[in-house]
């Protein structure tokens, strides 16, 4: 004779409650592993973001060319030009560091979206102050968006593509 502790353990309804709760918390278990790794991806491409800042405005060549993507499709829109490559991206940059090149993102705005495996996109405000040697410097707001790309080395920007923001 089997010992029982509950009259509706045998019960198929009963039985179909418990599989039911069981299925209900792995769902909500496993979404919130799901949840987790975005959130973790989101703060990787977030820190990529600010490195980039940083060695940027440090005027660091060779930092951030480390960023970039060395592939020919990476793509940078600068003043209406379109540059293709990292090489080609590194030259406009070492012409531009001449001069005044600072970058201050409202970070308080930043948005990271995961678009794909290994594949995000970046939004945030961003005041760009530039002036060539010798002269003054202009300040310009952009809207600066920015898809990233996960690489066996970490993310890596795969296009800067900046919005001009026009004057009130």
């Amino acid at each position: 004779m089997r010992f029982r502790v509950n009259e509706q353990e045998d019960h198929p309804i009963g039985f179909l409650r418990r599989v039911a709760a069981t299925a209900c918390l792995l769902l909500m278990l496993g979404s919130l592993g799901t949840r987790g790794e975005a959130a973790t991806l989101e703060d990787e491409v977030r820190s990529t973001f600010e490195r980039f800042i940083t060695v940027q405005n440090a005027h660091d060549e060779k930092e951030v060319s480390g960023l970039l993507i060395d592939a020919s499709d990476f793509l940078w829109i600068t003043r209406g030009t379109a540059v293709w490559g990292r090489d080609a991206a590194m030259k406009r940059f070492a012409a531009l560091y001449q001069g005044t090149w600072q970058l201050a993102p409202d970070l308080s705005e930043l948005k990271v979206v995961i678009i794909g495996d290994g594949v995000a996109q970046l939004y945030v405000p961003i005041t760009f102050t530039i002036g060539a040697s010798g002269q003054a410097p202009q300040s310009t707001r952009f809207l600066m968006n920015q898809i990233l790309r996960k690489t066996p080395t970490g993310w890596k920007i795969s296009s800067v593509l900046p919005i001009p923001v026009p004057a009130p």
